[in-house]
Parts: structure tokens; C-alpha cells; sequence
């Protein structure tokens, strides 16, 4: 009879260290090489989980992952109205990380929503500063303006903005039509201006020639010479030819003045 009770006690041991052990195993936790832990004990924060197998006990404990990887925030389509009241479509890509997940999860409810919509909200600001042809040029320039104002909000936040993309800038129908007008007069404007340099430039070396052929009149001889010779080599049209006066009086001196 005193068998029973040794038996039952052992038995009610055994469920006891199973129960346990499977308590322990239930709390066992992987946390990755690129995350980190933010662990709770009855609600209240008390300590941060490096990569390894730890070990959060349940009930009285409990965690949350935080990925601290370099992700990619897709801002949607803003409609904002530059500096020179010209209504744009604007979207870009925002790349962030986490580098203190305690303050990314004690600080704010979700930090990638509300990097996302502070993200929103500082695009239409920094572009409605700016003219159309400003934004058109200087992609750059404002993203990194975008940048910088994103990752000082949200830097209590333990959040680091690690860059800001422009995708696309949609301008109105009408405002492309009158910037492929404002275009193409400036290509006429160009062509006008470089047509009128080369005349410049031609009148300013015939010029020069005539000055040339005045200060020396055997160089015009030559040159009369020259455009006869030219001329000759093409016999299918009668050509008048004007003697210049200066040839005429050197084949008077050449001939005594028998001409």
C-alpha cells in the first residue's frame, strides 16, 4: 500500500520537470545577425537582445524582433504646387535603417508609417519652395534637402535616413506644351545667334583680305589669276570677265604704255 503513494509522487514529479522543461523551451528565441530584441519583463523594459539563442520566459516576459537592415520606404504620389503656382505630381524612395531599436519601439507606435508620412509631408514642402524649372533641374539638390530634413525628425525615433530618390516628376499637360514651345524657340534663338557669329566672322576675314590685296597689289593680281584659271576648267558656260583697272595699268607700265 505505501507502493501507491511512491509511485503517484514520482509520477506527479515527472509532469512537474516536464512541464518545466517545456516552459524553458518555449522561451527559447533565434535573433538573427541583422536584428535585435527589445525585451519586456511585466511590461516594463529590460534589456536589448544581441544576435544568439536567448531565452524570454513566458507570460511574465515577452520581445519584439527589430530588423536593422537598410529597408526601402516607396512615397506615394504627392500633388504640391511649386513657388510659381504650377501643380506637379511628385514620388519618390526613401532608404532607412534602424540603429536604436529601443527608441523605435518605446518612442513611436510604427516607425515605418511614421517615417512614411513625415517622409509625405516634407516632400510637398521642400518642392513647393522651389520653381518648376528649379525641381526639373535640381533632383539632387532636393533630395538630399529631403534627406536631411526626414532624418533630423527622426533621429529621437533611433532612425537613420540614409537617402532620398526622386522617381518621377509629372508636370500638366499644357505645361509640357509650352516647354517644348519655350524649347524650340530657344533652339531658333541659338541658330539665329550662331548664324549671325559666322557672318560676323566672314565679314571681319573678307576684311581683312581687302586690306590685305590693297597693301599689296600683286597679291590681287594673283588672286585675278587664280579665279580665271578656276573658271577656265569648266567650258560648258561662256563667262564675262571684268578686268579690275589695276591689272590694265600694270600691262600698260609692262608694255611702255603701248595699251
Amino acid at each position: 500500500m505505501e507502493i501507491l503513494p511512491l509511485l503517484w509522487s514520482f509520477g506527479f514529479g515527472s509532469i512537474i520537470g516536464i512541464v518545466a522543461i517545456l516552459y524553458v523551451l518555449s522561451g527559447l528565441k533565434v535573433v538573427n545577425e541583422y536584428e535585435r530584441g527589445v525585451r519586456f519583463t511585466l511590461g516594463k523594459f529590460t534589456s536589448m537582445m544581441k544576435p544568439g539563442l536567448k531565452i524570454v520566459f513566458p507570460i511574465i516576459q515577452s520581445w519584439e524582433r527589430i530588423d536593422i537592415r537598410v529597408k526601402a520606404i516607396d512615397v506615394p504620389d504627392q500633388e504640391t504646387i511649386t513657388k510659381d503656382n504650377v501643380s506637379v505630381r511628385i514620388n519618390a524612395v526613401l532608404y532607412y535603417k534602424v540603429t536604436d531599436a529601443k527608441l523605435a519601439v518605446l518612442v513611436v507606435r510604427d516607425f515605418m508609417f511614421a517615417t512614411s508620412q513625415i517622409a509625405q509631408t516634407t516632400m510637398r514642402d521642400v518642392v513647393g519652395m522651389e520653381s518648376l524649372d528649379s525641381v526639373l533641374s535640381s533632383r539632387e539638390d532636393i533630395s538630399k534637402r529631403i534627406q536631411g530634413v526626414v532624418d533630423k525628425a527622426t533621429d529621437p525615433w533611433g532612425i537613420k535616413i540614409e537617402a532620398v530618390e526622386l522617381k518621377h516628376i509629372e508636370v500638366p499637360q499644357e505645361m509640357k506644351r509650352v516647354m517644348a514651345r519655350q524649347a524650340e524657340a530657344e533652339r531658333e534663338k541659338r541658330a539665329v545667334i550662331i548664324k549671325s557669329e559666322g557672318e560676323v566672322t566672314a565679314a571681319s576675314n573678307l576684311s581683312d583680305a581687302a586690306k590685305n590685296l590693297v597693301k599689296f597689289p600683286g597679291a590681287l593680281h594673283l588672286r585675278t589669276l587664280q579665279s580665271i584659271n578656276d573658271l577656265s576648267s569648266d567650258k560648258s558656260n561662256t563667262i564675262v570677265y571684268a578686268l579690275p583697272k589695276e591689272l590694265l595699268s600694270t600691262l600698260k607700265k609692262m608694255s611702255g604704255g603701248k595699251i
